[in-house]
């Protein structure tokens, strides 16, 4: 009800009023059924225009750090993101990681719509970086189609470390679904995920038109902090069995914003 009444009677009218966002292939979302909405991430806003443009209600995986905030900005973030369909991704990898992706394919069940962000987190530069291959592990289990989703502008709107929002015209574009059924029964498959996941990684690119870093953004963020680990095509000369592992968990773990 709080979604409805948010996205349809409050929330919703007065954002698009004031940010006039303009949106493409809208139609290329399922009328019913389940679907992944794979975006690219600007920011933190991608979560509210999103969702506020579709139909049908999505439910986000989004970072737990959402919902463990102290204090009162803590708090409110975290009650927001409950009442508003989010569920809390788990990023430390391993079994809580998996816990997390068994939550997304819930929604499978529900013939819901899914929102995931491949990257992991938000680009600290509005490049699009290397995605993580639990988009593609899900949309293989699951086996439902995935929509590629560009967003345009957010990263104007709300920069990262700006509280509050620039009033400009942000964009959506909905490309085409993937269909991965020629993978099913290979969700297992290592090689596979990463096809699946670059695939989706491709189509972000062509449909947003940014740079493509491959890289993850996570790593970036840290290395930019000066805390991070060596940039990801030197580890794979040296330390194959590391990355093996590091993806295998959906890492790295460090994390910036």
């Amino acid at each position: 009800m709080f979604y409805w009444v948010m996205k349809r009677i409050f929330l919703g009218p007065i954002l698009k009023l004031l940010f006039r966002p303009w949106v493409k292939g809208l139609d290329n979302v399922p009328e019913n059924g389940a679907a992944i909405l794979a975006s690219n991430h600007l920011s933190f806003s991608d979560s509210i225009f999103l969702p506020l443009m579709v139909r049908r209600p999505v439910i986000f995986l989004a970072k737990s750090e959402y919902f463990t905030g102290k204090g009162l900005k803590g708090r409110l973030t975290a009650l927001f993101f409950r009442l508003s369909n989010q569920l809390p991704m788990d990023r430390s990898g391993g079994a809580a990681s998996e816990m997390s992706l068994q939550a997304g394919k819930d929604v499978r069940t529900s013939g819901g719509l899914l929102g995931i962000y491949p990257e992991g987190t938000r680009s600290p530069d509005a490049k699009l970086y290397r995605g993580k291959v639990g988009v593609a592990r899900l949309a293989l289990q699951t086996r439902v189609p995935v929509v590629p989703v560009a967003m345009i502008g957010t990263e104007k709107v709300q920069p990262i470390g700006k509280r509050l929002p620039n009033i400009r015209r942000i964009g959506i574009i909905f490309g085409q679904p993937l269909d991965f059924s020629r993978y099913y029964g290979m969700e297992e498959d290592r090689a596979v995920q990463r096809a699946v996941t670059d695939e989706i990684m491709y189509e972000l690119m062509r449909l947003s038109g940014q740079e493509y870093v491959d890289e993850y953004a996570a790593v970036v963020k840290a290395r930019l902090a000066g805390k991070g680990p060596e940039p990801l095509h030197k580890l794979e000369g040296k330390e194959d069995a590391a990355n093996d592992i590091a993806e295998d968990r959906d890492e790295p773990r460090a994390e910036g914003q």
